[in-house]
């Protein structure tokens, strides 16, 4: 056997000094999982809250999950989280077809799936499509011990990798499992809490296939610094990509904010995100993305920038604003309309941000004619949206079911809406 692998080395500046920590800096812990040969393989990421931290946060939403992920490419960069290894991710079962997926290229990323709530036989049957369609998008799937029971059988297939905690495996089930799991070809075993080179023995000659523990590493944390944009850039942005300006426009919006363009160019050039040669220029990097791409990653900058001039509780009443509207036209409205309900209700509060009068703020962005009735006049085919999201900010209801009689909507449909996008701005951090 050889001797287990050095802890990898930290970034320059994966831990800050005391005096800085816990402010301007994202944090993310990673622990190796290395192959029969003791040979790195892989990193499973965990959430922290500080560089001393050694829990992930108790919090775990879909946000929260976007907001790792967006901080893993984006602020710290995989490049130094794992670099050319896989990324073994947390995820929310009821989040599997989430779309901050779409911001991460799939082929190093394995996600890893939870054990549903009781066993529910409906939640396994419903993320069966779910993960088969992250199979086929090209990410790789892990489950517990538990996938291998019987209510579990149709998950089987889906997945790369069966982690297992040993330290709380039974005396001689490990043939029985391999037994359960030998027609899945696909299936590797990982050992987990592997803590002393006995258990390590013993793992590696019942055939396991890879291993993670603290007899090869406890978890790391790395962190770097995290550079805001302004945010009146990242706004103008959202408008021109969900217009689908010309590249040079976009190109020259990026140009003014040195931030914002370092975040993207690190973003986008990051090994996480599978390109074979280096973007050096943001007319090729807004090629690459496309505008769906670039618009859900400048949602989630913007959501998840904090120390802008505007002040948090002003961005928070327009991001909820924004996510309230786009939830209420979901299903009975296009996409696009959804897409343009949220920029509507984004940019509703626009000349407090701005601190300019509305029309003069109007004057600095183009926007549809709808979009603009909607802002001036609160009518056209969003105002009566953006009025009910403000008033269950107002909490006056009467002017609630005026406006959800008009638009034939469910004041449960209103009401889900409502809840949800202050959840989501809420875990936010804003």
């Amino acid at each position: 056997m050889q001797s287990p692998p050095e802890p990898a080395t930290q970034t320059p500046d994966s831990v800050p000094p005391d005096s800085a920590a816990e402010d301007g800096y994202t944090y993310i812990a990673r622990q190796p999982i290395v192959d029969r040969q003791q040979q790195i393989v892989g990193y499973e990421l965990l959430s922290r809250a500080s560089a001393t931290s050694t829990q992930a946060p108790s919090t775990h939403t879909r946000v929260s999950d976007a907001t790792f992920l967006f901080n893993a490419l984006s602020n710290i960069t995989s490049e130094n989280l794992f670099g050319d290894k896989l990324a073994f991710i947390n995820v929310r079962l009821e989040d599997l077809s989430g779309e901050h997926f779409d911001i991460v290229y799939p082929e190093r990323i394995v996600l890893e799936v939870p054990r549903a709530a009781g066993d529910d036989p409906q939640s396994i049957a419903e993320a069966v499509p779910r993960m088969q369609e992250l199979r086929e998008r090209g990410f790789r799937l892990a489950a517990g011990t538990f996938a291998a029971a019987s209510a579990y059988a149709a998950w089987m297939p889906a997945l790369n990798y069966l982690k297992i905690d040993v330290k709380a495996l039974p005396p001689g089930i490990v043939p029985a499992l391999r037994r359960k799991t030998e027609q899945f070809h696909q299936l590797k075993f990982i050992a987990e809490k592997v803590e002393s080179v006995e258990a390590f023995r013993e793992y590696h000659e019942s055939g396991f296939h890879y291993f993670q523990g603290y007899y090869f590493a406890r978890p790391q944390t790395v962190s770097a610094k995290v550079f805001n944009p302004a945010y009146t850039t990242v706004l103008q942005l959202m408008d021109l990509v969900n217009k689908q300006a010309e590249v040079p426009r976009i190109e020259e919006v990026l140009k003014r904010d040195p931030a914002l363009s370092f975040k993207l160019l690190r973003y986008i050039n990051s090994s996480g995100f599978g390109l074979m040669s280096e973007i050096n220029s943001f007319r090729h990097a807004v090629m690459i993305l496309g505008y769906k791409k670039l618009f859900r990653w400048l949602v989630l900058l913007m959501a998840t920038t904090p120390g802008n001039s505007t002040a948090p509780a002003i961005a928070r009443t327009a991001i909820t604003r924004g996510r309230m509207m786009e939830h209420m036209m979901q299903g009975s409205l296009s996409a696009d309309d959804a897409d343009n309900a949220f920029i509507v209700g984004v940019f509703s509060m626009l000349d407090v941000m701005l601190g300019v009068p509305l029309d003069k703020a109007l004057e600095e962005i183009s926007l549809s004619d709808p979009i603009v009735m909607a802002l001036k006049h609160r009518h056209g085919a969003y105002g009566p949206y953006l009025q009910i999201a403000e008033a269950c900010e107002r909490q006056n209801w009467d002017d609630v079911d005026l406006q959800i009689r008009l638009l034939g909507l469910s004041r449960k449909r209103v009401s889900a809406a409502h809840l949800e996008a202050l959840a989501w701005a809420e875990n936010l951090g804003i």
